[in-house]
């Protein structure tokens, strides 16, 4: 197992792998990431895809999830093509099952979203997730290395929650004018990581997501109220573009709903927390 971008969900997909005896490789980009996750009876490579090449025959025949964050401005994941491009003297990979993000379909206007709904990013943070998608398709066409692509949901878990958002009474719009949001548990990801690395059909897209759709107001009042924090102060969606950061807009000004069925039936997955009425309180 070779988990690149080992970070929150990383660090809980390693601790799977520990648990059923296999070896695990974990790669950060910090020192400081690597000092947290040397705490793991694990393998840690330190490496900036930035700037350089993963070690001779580090990733030769492994089970890669390519977990790592694109560049932060842009519309090119060159951290991506770094990694595909060192992948000559690195090793080609057996399978790599890369985390996405629903942002690739784009606005779609509430309605529902499956697997065979056609790309359309409509902000830069999707396009750079559509340009690594893309990527990845073609090192496959080249090199007939296996790929599975997992389009993520919002995730949330124990300690991904907005309780600094809340604390500071950063104001949320009006349940009347919140999009529709998907979401899913760390621990629901982690599985769906692992199914999708041993029963994914080769060049398969899945949707990642419990399958309930909500809306943004109703997650952060859940939130609050049990964190026993005050709710979030509502403004309407014209004074939320004067007072909400473009990163938040950009969310609000998209709305879908995923379907995740083929999730849950080609890959076999049973979500420990299909709803957030499960999953919000066992992260308390």
């Amino acid at each position: 197992m070779f988990i690149v971008g080992c970070g929150y969900i990383g660090r809980r997909l390693a601790r799977r792998g520990e648990a059923a005896d296999r070896p695990v490789t974990g790669v950060v980009c910090s020192a400081a990431s690597a000092a947290v996750l040397a705490r793991q009876p694990i393998r840690v490579l330190q490496c900036d895809l930035e700037k350089a090449q993963l070690p001779a025959d580090s990733t030769a025949r492994e089970a890669v999830f390519y977990l790592a964050p694109p560049p932060a401005g842009g519309v090119r994941d060159t951290r991506m093509q770094r990694f595909l491009g060192g992948l000559s003297a690195s090793g080609q990979p057996r399978r790599i099952v890369y985390l996405s993000t629903t942002g690739v379909y784009g606005d779609c206007h509430g309605e529902w979203v499956d697997e065979t709904r056609p790309a359309n990013p409509q902000v830069d943070r999707a396009r750079r997730r559509w340009d690594a998608e893309q990527q990845l398709r073609a090192w496959r066409e080249r090199t007939g290395g296996e790929l599975v692509i997992l389009r993520v949901a919002g995730i949330y878990g124990p300690g991904k929650l907005p309780l600094a958002r809340l604390r500071k009474q950063v104001p949320m719009v009006a349940e009347a004018d919140a999009p529709w949001t998907n979401r899913i548990h760390a621990d629901d990801l982690v599985e769906v990581c692992l199914r999708a690395m041993e029963r994914g059909a080769d060049g398969a897209v899945y949707n990642a997501s419990d399958g309930h759709p909500g809306n943004m107001s109703d997650y952060f009042n859940r939130v609050a109220d049990l964190a026993g924090l005050p709710r979030p102060p509502l403004i309407s969606l014209q004074q939320a573009r004067a007072e909400l950061s473009s990163g938040l807009l950009s969310y609000l000004g998209e709305s879908r709903r995923l379907d995740n069925r083929r999730m849950r039936e080609e890959l076999g997955v049973r979500l420990r927390y299909p709803t957030l009425d499960e999953g919000l309180p066992a992260c308390f």
